[in-house]
């Protein structure tokens, strides 16, 4: 069976993934951590030369390096997302290999990722993202971790190397509300990308927003929370029936997890 195409994001800005195989431990000691960091660095500040003029494969917006797993919010630039990602885990993939004297594949085949179309869900992930730590129990405050971009964000202004693209961030969230936003527990039935997501949607988000157009009229999903109960269930039922998977349905409707997942 074909894979599925992922889904172009209209901003350019993807919410990716990266897993170790049969989920083991890609990160070892700092020194890992370490490596990791400086491949992200490499990807923000070099690329092919644009003529004269060399600029950044992409930009982060924000990452979080977890035992078995990275979470990174990326905006394409002069590489697509897949060839970003992929040189992040070629490299990576070497550098582990070769310090741990083993062979193979480090990572999931395919890295799982999502498009980010809105602010909204943008300043959700970022949320999400730099809450995993905490989730996982590691830390009992995101500022506790090390191995994320909450450094980036609360050293913003001092010279101290940056790999995030912060000010664009900052621009439009002062850094007092991000700070309260970002320790503010997020609802954990929202729909987002997870380590433990495996099953991946048959149909993608366009097919969704076509078909409620054609069944409801309805031109922007979030619109569905307006309608009355039995109502948007028994669209929601439909757009499951269509292929439309739990947390893709909440992700675009904004529709809770929950109730999706009992409808």
């Amino acid at each position: 069976m074909p894979r599925q195409k992922r889904e172009k994001s209209g901003t350019g800005i993807y919410h990716v993934m990266l897993r170790g195989i049969n989920r083991q431990d890609i990160f070892e000691d700092d020194e890992d951590y370490l490596r990791m960091l400086d491949l992200l660095r490499l990807q923000t500040n070099r690329s092919e030369s644009q003529g004269d003029r060399p600029s950044a494969f992409c930009r982060i917006y924000a990452f979080c390096l977890m035992s078995n797993h990275v979470h990174l919010l990326i905006g394409e630039e002069s590489a697509s997302v897949g060839d970003v990602v992929k040189r992040i885990g070629v490299a990576y993939a070497s550098y582990f290999n070769r310090k741990y004297g083993r062979n193979g594949h480090l990572f999931q085949d395919r890295f799982k990722s999502e498009a980010v179309n809105s602010l909204e869900y943008f300043v959700t992930l970022l949320r999400y993202i730099h809450q995993n730590p905490v989730k996982a129990g590691l830390v009992s405050n995101v500022a506790d971790y090390n191995w994320s971009s909450w450094q980036d964000f609360d050293h913003a202004g001092v010279n101290a190397p940056s790999i995030c693209h912060t000010a664009s961030v900052l621009n439009r969230i002062p850094i007092s509300n991000l700070r309260e936003l970002v320790n503010t527990p997020i609802d954990d039935q929202l729909g987002i990308l997870d380590i433990d997501t495996d099953t991946q949607p048959s149909v993608s988000d366009n097919d969704i927003k076509s078909f409620l157009f054609e069944r409801s009229g309805m031109a922007n999903p979030l619109d569905i929370q307006t309608l009355p109960k039995e109502q948007r269930n028994e669209l929601l039922q439909a757009l499951k029936e269509f292929g439309g998977g739990v947390r893709q349905l909440s992700r675009i409707t904004g529709v809770s997890y929950g109730i999706i997942q009992r409808i």
